[in-house]
């Protein structure tokens, strides 16, 4: 048998106190453990080491050799941790504040609501850039909506007794278009029939305003009523050419007018026939989440604008009419023209009822004399505030309630952006809008409180409906 090398011998015995060192060191860190788990005196444990009474030494000045205050000391010792602190003379810097905190509350939604504003008054300001780019386009259309708002019930009658959508609807568009260009006609034909009779009747008023400013104390002499008659000739020979072109105009606005006049009939036709799938495409084009409003907004809009225009027409006529035989009694000439005018110029609130009052006032003036003219004054103004004050708010209701203000400004922004057409679709407009913004507001109160979590507790017992007196709550009913 072969003897051990000396080197593993070795190598065996170095192994052996290694092992003989970690149990050593084991039990030795055993020991401290049970030593700590069982002390629970104050102080510090025994294995701390130790307890250092003795004060601490100060740090000392270099320089002087004395100690240093107690804060330049902690400076000084934490001179390798941190960065030093600033001398005592050094000014004090504030640090900045937050942009957003810094900036006032109002301020701040001031600003964001001028950036809002200024976003919407660009988006209007788009829109009625467009809109007066295919102004005849848009007033055709909202012409064809006013005319079918009119005789939409006619053809709803029409197929409740039987008759099929498209022959109720041709049976209605074709009287309606009868009927308005009958009117149309007869306006024309009274005032061409009657023409010649009230220039007659217009040269005797001013040869009469004539004799009457002669006798006047305003001291006008017949020389100078000659020289303004000369100044109109005049006026009206160099502005030939104006005239003349005026005509050519006149000429493309007639032929504007009839395309818008077509276009207002087809649209009209085709509203009559298939409003119903207009609407439903029309909803399409709406955002899903704002679908449903706008889908219980328009048939709550529709329903004022029809409102809107039976009531207008009713009352429109019942003017005409009483206004007309006022006049016709006092035997001013082209009575029935001057009642038809009433009855166009009442669709615009306000002040068409002015206008064709005054036109009806200077007819009478200026052909049967002032005392006429004071008593159709008095027929007009009587017959315009039982409008006012009894018809408009029975027939028309609470349907189109509109403030006079904003029935005034919706005229004037009318006819300045768009002429006649503007003001008479102008608070028609106004009343839809009214209603529709009324409801999707209720409509979004309503969604809100849907939305919020049931209220619990007092908080319930609070909202709880509270029981009529005398009447006692029954079981089930609450608690």
């Amino acid at each position: 048998m072969s003897r051990v090398p000396g080197w593993l011998g070795r190598l065996g015995e170095n192994l052996s106190r290694i092992g003989e060192r970690l149990d050593e060191r084991r039990a030795e860190a055993e020991r401290e453990e049970s030593v700590h788990a069982s002390y629970e005196g104050p102080g510090p444990s025994p294995s701390d080491g130790p307890r250092q009474d003795a004060p601490a030494r100060p740090e000392m000045d270099p320089d002087t050799a004395a100690p240093l205050p107690e804060s330049e000391a902690v400076a000084t010792a934490d001179a390798g941790r941190s960065v030093p602190a600033p001398p005592s003379y050094a000014p004090a810097v504030a640090a900045r504040p937050d942009p957003v905190a810094a900036i006032p509350w109002g301020m701040r939604v001031a600003a964001e609501a001028s950036w809002r504003l200024l976003v919407f008054a660009g988006t209007v300001w788009v829109l009625m850039k467009v809109i007066s780019s295919v102004q005849l386009v848009v007033l055709a259309f909202v012409a064809a909506l006013l005319v079918t708002a009119l005789l939409q019930p006619t053809v709803a009658l029409l197929r409740r007794k039987g008759l099929p959508r498209g022959l109720a609807t041709a049976v209605t568009a074709i009287s309606g278009f009868v009927v308005m260009g009958l009117v149309g006609w007869f306006v024309v034909w009274q005032v061409m029939d009657n023409i010649d009779t009230l220039s007659d009747r217009v040269k005797d008023g001013i040869e009469e305003l004539k004799r009457w400013l002669l006798d006047s104390p305003f001291h006008v002499t017949e020389q100078q009523i000659n020289d303004i008659a000369k100044n109109l000739s005049e006026a009206i020979g160099a502005n030939a050419e104006q005239i003349t072109s005026a005509g050519l105009q006149g000429v493309t606005v007639i032929v504007e007018a009839m395309t818008g006049i077509l276009l207002a009939m087809f649209s009209t036709l085709f509203l009559l026939y298939d409003g119903k799938q207009v609407w439903e495409w029309t909803l399409k084009l709406v955002p899903a989440q704002a679908r449903p409003g706008v889908a219980g907004a328009g048939p709550r809009a529709w329903r004022t604008l029809t409102a809107y225009v039976r009531g207008t027409v009713l009352v429109a006529l019942i003017d005409a009419v009483f206004i007309g035989l006022g006049l016709w009694f006092l035997d001013v000439p082209m009575a029935v023209p001057l009642a038809v005018f009433i009855f166009l110029f009442a669709f615009i609130p306000l002040v068409g009822a002015v206008v064709s009052g005054a036109l009806a006032v200077v007819v009478a003036l200026v052909t049967n004399g002032p005392f006429t003219a004071l008593m159709v004054l008095v027929v007009v103004l009587a017959v315009q505030q039982i409008e006012g004050h009894v018809l408009q708010p029975f027939i028309l209701g609470r349907a189109v309630r509109v403030h006079p203000l904003a029935v005034v400004l919706a005229v004037a922004a009318g006819g300045l952006t768009a002429g006649i057409g503007g003001a008479v679709v102008a608070v028609p407009l106004v009343a839809v809008l009214n209603t529709v913004v009324g409801y999707l507001r209720a409509y979004s109160t309503e969604q809100a409180l849907r939305s919020a979590p049931e209220p619990r507790g007092a908080t319930a017992f609070e909202v709880a409906p509270t029981p009529a007196p005398g009447t006692s709550v029954t079981k089930g009913d609450g608690a």
